[in-house]
């Protein structure tokens, strides 16, 4: 959320989106894990229908209050209430699928990647992005993560064609990234016998979720990233990925199908 995320990482998800809106085809696109669709929107234009999905009820409730058809905005985006994992529309019927920061999330991602590749037309176009693993901080949400080889072989076995490129930093935007990670380290030292790992996972999030933003916010803005001004244009595709590459960018075409036996 602005005002209480490093503009660094809100910078990544909107770099990410742009870049997906640059290379989207077809008049029915879908955004899984849409959240409020403050980002989703940029994928929408005229003639072209835009559908986002979230697993929280709430979150697609007030995406559809401030993108939906009574929300009075010139863009509007359709939404419903999903599992990534067991998408409810039918077989090749949309033209572009946007799955962005989701499959890290996912204890069984393939469960998720065979879904997008199922809703995705022989003709469409795949965009999954999710943190190169060697560059990511400590997330007790990430539970599943990658790395390009991982990544590209996942991908494979749903797509007969992937393409795994980065989403790197200008060197103001990688510097702010190393304070960050250098203050983030110093907050886990605290932690020397490493108890967290053996918190029941709901008190582990909640230390997550409610202590660390109060440490940052007693750190100050430097070393939180927040007030940075690190905005989307610091950021742009490439072809190489290292260990300090943020951001992991695949684009999957040619959905394989199952093969039907012969009764």
């Amino acid at each position: 959320m602005e005002g209480s995320t490093p503009d660094s990482l809100l910078a990544l998800h909107e770099a990410g989106y742009r870049e997906v809106a640059a290379r989207l085809s077809g008049a029915l696109v879908l955004d899984v894990g849409c959240g409020v669709g403050d980002e989703s929107v940029t994928l929408a234009s005229e003639g072209r229908r835009l559908i986002g999905i979230d697993y929280s009820a709430d979150t697609a409730i007030l995406a559809a209050r401030e993108w939906g058809a009574t929300s009075n905005r010139g863009t509007q985006i359709t939404t419903a209430c999903m599992d990534g994992g067991s998408l409810g529309f039918a077989d090749a019927s949309f033209d572009s699928v946007c799955s962005s920061h989701i499959i890290e999330h996912f204890t069984d991602p393939e469960r998720h990647v065979a879904e997008i590749a199922r809703v995705c037309s022989d003709t469409g176009s795949v965009f999954v992005l999710t943190p190169n693993k060697p560059a990511d901080f400590e997330n007790p949400f990430h539970v599943y993560m990658f790395e390009k080889p991982q990544l590209f072989s996942m991908l494979r076995l749903f797509f007969e064609e992937v393409e795994v490129l980065g989403l790197v930093g200008d060197s103001e935007f990688q510097a702010d990234f190393a304070t960050r990670r250098a203050s983030g380290d110093r907050i886990l030292k605290l932690d020397f016998l490493n108890l967290r790992r053996f918190l029941p996972r709901k008190a582990y999030v909640w230390i997550y979720e409610h202590a660390l933003p109060l440490v940052y916010r007693v750190l100050g803005s430097r070393v939180s990233g927040v007030g940075s001004g690190l905005d989307h244009t610091h950021l742009s595709i490439s072809t190489e990925i290292d260990d300090k590459t943020p951001v992991l960018f695949a684009v999957a075409k040619r959905p394989r199908r199952p093969v039907q036996s012969e009764a």
